[in-house]
């Protein structure tokens, strides 16, 4: 089965071990990877500000980059729901909807792609530590991704997990809400940080990176001895 990765901005710039571990897992998994060099930002940064015309630019160079995939894979729920976005803002636009429509359909986000498409929950990891969960709100809200997660981390061998009060708040991130409003978002992570702290975990796991940038950057300041790994770093423990 071939897979291009959709490797996301903060992954290529921030967290580039979330992307090798994507990669290895699906290897291991029996999935041949690619990855498309034309690709960029998706455009939702642009998008969610408002600037819905700029962000077009980005989304059409994605949709090219992209045409030619047979899945699309990203370690991120909230950019794998932008593609899925679109088709709806490209829905007056017919030299670009088809190949719009095309694109949302054949994109997966990671833990998605691994339990509905290759029909696996068992990925062979292990991993001896207490973990709780975050879900970040795109993934679950918008994108509807919400119990392959669990299913995955379900089967890790030597995993103690955690339920987390109060999981399916934000955690403030929100992409430049966390810039505009950064008193508000510094009070949601806060909060966030107070709650995986009483599960009394050592390690937070999540399947965005923006949500682990702002929850882990926020632990960092605050010296907790809590460790941060995206669900990809976790199933590809061995």
């Amino acid at each position: 089965m071939k897979v291009s990765l959709f490797i996301t901005c903060l992954v290529d710039m921030f967290q580039t071990n979330v992307g090798k571990a994507t990669v290895e897992l699906l290897e291991r998994l029996g999935c041949e990877v690619d990855f498309p060099e034309g690709q960029i930002c998706c455009g939702q940064p642009a998008y969610n500000s408002g600037y819905v015309k700029d962000s077009k630019k980005a989304m059409r160079r994605m949709i090219e980059t992209f045409e030619s995939a047979e899945y699309v894979v990203s370690p991120s729920g909230s950019c794998a729901f932008m593609f899925k976005e679109y088709p709806h803002l490209f829905r007056d636009e017919p030299a670009w909807a088809d190949k719009a429509q095309r694109l949302a359909d054949k994109t997966y986000e990671l833990t998605d792609f691994i339990v509905n498409v290759l029909k696996i929950e068992d990925v062979g990891a292990q991993l001896e530590k207490k973990a709780t969960y975050h879900t970040s709100c795109h993934m679950t809200r918008l994108l509807g991704v919400a119990d392959t997660p669990m299913k995955l981390l379900s089967h890790v061998k030597g995993l103690e997990f955690v339920p987390l009060e109060r999981k399916h708040d934000c955690c403030g991130f929100g992409g430049t809400f966390s810039v505009k409003m950064s008193q508000i978002s510094e009070q949601m992570v806060d909060e966030k940080v107070a709650c995986v702290e009483d599960t009394g975990a050592d390690v937070l796991i999540g399947a965005d990176c923006g949500c682990l940038m702002n929850i882990g950057g926020r632990i960092g300041r605050k010296e907790k001895p809590i460790q941060v790994m995206h669900i990809a770093e976790v199933l590809n423990s061995r």
